[in-house]
């Protein structure tokens, strides 16, 4: 094809046969003899075979040499022409030529860098069109597909007027990198809550990720995270919306090329998808952007519509109106503890790589509660939430309502629902409190649980050392719930809620049982602390990680059943449980969210009332032992400890 260059002015025809008004670091000037047609590639010019299809529209196209180094066509041609004239002019040389002064004395370096930048967009744009939201998916096959998002817009790009296509360029570069960003929060919300990151209700989780990682790694590690996620995310964006306006810039400049090519893979897309085309398990034929953004739209939707219907859920409740001298009167006179232990989920149970270990911790316990008097039952409750999120799952088990998300979490702690804790107080007939190792701030849900005193993290005289996440071990905070509640005298019996944080992730270092009178002001853990595993460590095998998660299970275990040999009485009601289970690392994929729970008392009467449960003797539940949504929990509990044991409790609104 001839080549030619378009200028707003003629050019000046004449032959340079000067170069003594050039820049001393500037290149002997050729004329059009001594080009043998390179001067595209010299000057970044557009060629007529390169020129826009829309022939002058385009005005400020930029140019390139056909690997794609840019440059702006109408900004520098006057420049370039007086140059090619060999213009005597005192004046300075223009910008643009300066610039491009490197292209000029390295053209196979600059067509080299051009060309790996090309590809470089294009492969950013590929992986990002390919990307999946899930790690379980993160498989070459991912990406050795075609997608349909990338050849619609393509087509679109080619058909649209410059200025048209210049923006909707920069439009899908921007939407590009936020969808991108979307899959990456997905692929973290499913590696640790096994569920999609909910782009209405999850922003307020980032708070209390800064937190963890701050208690974790320390505030100048935590600061660190932050400010290069917020580097990531702004570079991601940038450069996904640079890529693509460099490949339509690209595909227009070749457009007899692009329209070919898009038609080719448009075929073979229609082709494959027809035939049901896979490679390697995965169909060639990809709609993975479009299926995520679907379901991503459909998520929201939801989530909007999730507000109205719960808010009309939390107002109906059964045992609203319930006279307080009817409230739990089949354990009037008893020391009532509920008791959650992080991240105790099925999976320590019946994982055949935990199982035997904590069977073993479980049936030992059975039979050292049996021998100070207590007996036991024990069931599976399904948590509203995995890896973590543990106040949606304390939350729902206390107000017998589901709560999954933060939504529903402020929708229900700020109404008049009756949690089982506050049932307890609205009696009259116990003295509640709570022990919260893992708060660290102000708690105004106290109120709405109904606890007289909260003793935090602050109130529990403990002078010891920081395990990781967990500020306080968990046989110091029965210790302290002992000195500060349980051990006292009161008028009145007592209703505690205990949240037990050892085996809070990322399970290293773990503390260790030592003797109940040896805790002091837990100064002894420092030993215990400096010995313990790194978690940075741990967590570089899962195999690790799945041992230490175990093993800080079997200390919880250990320190609730101990608390109870030394400290429990007649009187003494327990009922303890997991809050959910832990991370995909630990129980892999699709793990159910089944919980073990469990009621200890003295006094037979008290298992006598929940008889028609169903429930199995001991702390371990078995195979076939019932499954119950968490949320049911509440009314039959109230019903069977009611004026009326063992009738039908009333039927939850869900």
């Amino acid at each position: 094809m001839p080549h030619s260059t378009r200028f707003r002015q003629p050019p000046n025809k004449k032959k340079a046969t000067t170069t003594d008004d050039l820049p001393p670091d500037s290149p002997p000037e050729r004329t059009p003899d001594d080009t043998g047609g390179d001067i595209a590639a010299d000057t970044d010019t557009d060629t007529a075979d390169d020129t826009d299809t829309d022939t002058g529209a385009d005005t400020d196209t930029d140019t390139a040499d056909d690997t794609g180094a840019d440059t702006d066509t109408d900004a520098t041609t006057g420049s370039l022409s007086a140059a090619a004239a060999g213009s005597t002019s005192d004046a300075a040389p223009d910008e643009d030529v300066v610039r491009a002064g490197w292209r000029n004395r390295y053209p196979a370096v600059a067509r080299t860098v051009a060309s790996a930048v090309t590809v470089a967009a294009a492969v950013l744009v590929l992986v990002a069109l390919l990307l999946p939201n899930q790690l379980s998916r993160l498989t070459p096959g991912e990406f050795l597909r075609i997608p349909v998002e990338g050849i619609f817009g393509a087509a679109l790009l080619l058909l649209l007027p410059p200025k048209a296509r210049r923006v909707a360029a920069i439009v899908a570069g921007v939407g590009l990198g936020l969808r991108t960003l979307l899959n990456c929060l997905d692929m973290g919300f499913y590696s640790v809550l096994a569920r999609p990151f909910d782009p209405v209700l999850d922003w307020i989780l980032f708070d209390d990720a800064e937190s963890f990682l701050r208690d974790s790694i320390g505030q100048a590690g935590a600061t660190a995270a932050v400010i290069g996620v917020v580097v990531l995310v702004l570079g991601l964006l940038v450069l996904m919306t640079l890529a693509v306006v460099r490949l339509s810039r690209l595909m227009v400049r070749h457009s007899a090329v692009a329209t070919r090519t898009t038609l080719v893979l448009g075929t073979v897309w229609i082709t494959c998808a027809a035939l049901g085309v896979q490679l390697a398990g995965v169909p060639v034929a990809s709609t993975n952007t479009a299926d995520l953004v679907q379901d991503s739209a459909q998520r929201l939707r939801a989530s909007l519509a999730d507000q109205r219907v719960f808010a009309k859920q939390a107002n109906v409740d059964a045992f609203r109106d319930t006279p307080p001298d009817q409230l739990l009167t089949g354990l009037r006179g008893k020391d009532v503890i509920f008791t959650f232990i992080e991240s105790y989920g099925r999976s320590a149970i019946a994982d055949p790589a935990m199982a035997s270990q904590i069977d073993a911790v479980l049936k030992d316990g059975t039979k050292r509660l049996h021998k100070a008097g207590f007996a036991s039952r024990s069931a599976w409750l399904t948590s509203p939430t995995a890896g973590g999120g543990s106040w949606l799952a304390h939350s729902t088990f206390m107000s017998g309502l589901w709560i999954n998300n933060q939504q529903r979490y402020r929708t229900v702690t700020s109404s008049d629902r009756m949690p089982l804790t506050d049932a307890f107080k609205r009696s009259g007939a116990w003295r509640t409190s709570g022990i919260m190792p893992g708060v660290t701030r102000s708690w105004p849900e106290g109120k709405f649980y109904g606890l007289d005193h909260v003793y935090d993290t602050h109130h529990l005289g403990y002078k010891g050392p920081q395990f990781s996440w967990s500020r306080v071990p968990d046989q110091f905070s029965l210790s302290a719930f002992e000195r500060l509640e349980h051990g006292k005298r009161h008028d009145k019996p007592l209703m505690s809620e205990i949240i037990l944080v050892s085996s809070h992730n990322p399970w290293a270092p773990i503390p260790k049982m030592i003797g109940w009178d040896e805790l002091g002001d837990g100064s002894v853990y420092h030993g215990i602390q400096k010995a313990g595993k790194d978690p940075k460590e741990v967590w570089k095998d899962p195999a690790q990680v799945r041992t230490e998660y175990r093993r800080a299970i079997e200390y919880s275990l250990h320190s609730l059943i101990s608390y109870m040999e030394k400290y429990g009485n007649k009187n003494t009601v327990l009922v303890f449980l997991g809050d959910h289970q832990p991370v995909p690392t630990v129980t892999g994929e699709n793990a159910s969210r089944d919980v073990p729970v469990a009621l200890v008392a003295h006094d037979p009467a008290v298992l006598d009332r929940i008889s028609g449960w169903g429930w199995r003797k001991g702390l371990k539940p078995g195979p076939k032992t019932p499954v119950w949504r968490m949320d049911t929990f509440r009314d039959r509990f109230l019903t069977a400890y009611g004026p009326k044991p063992g009738a039908t409790p009333p039927r939850p609104a869900h």
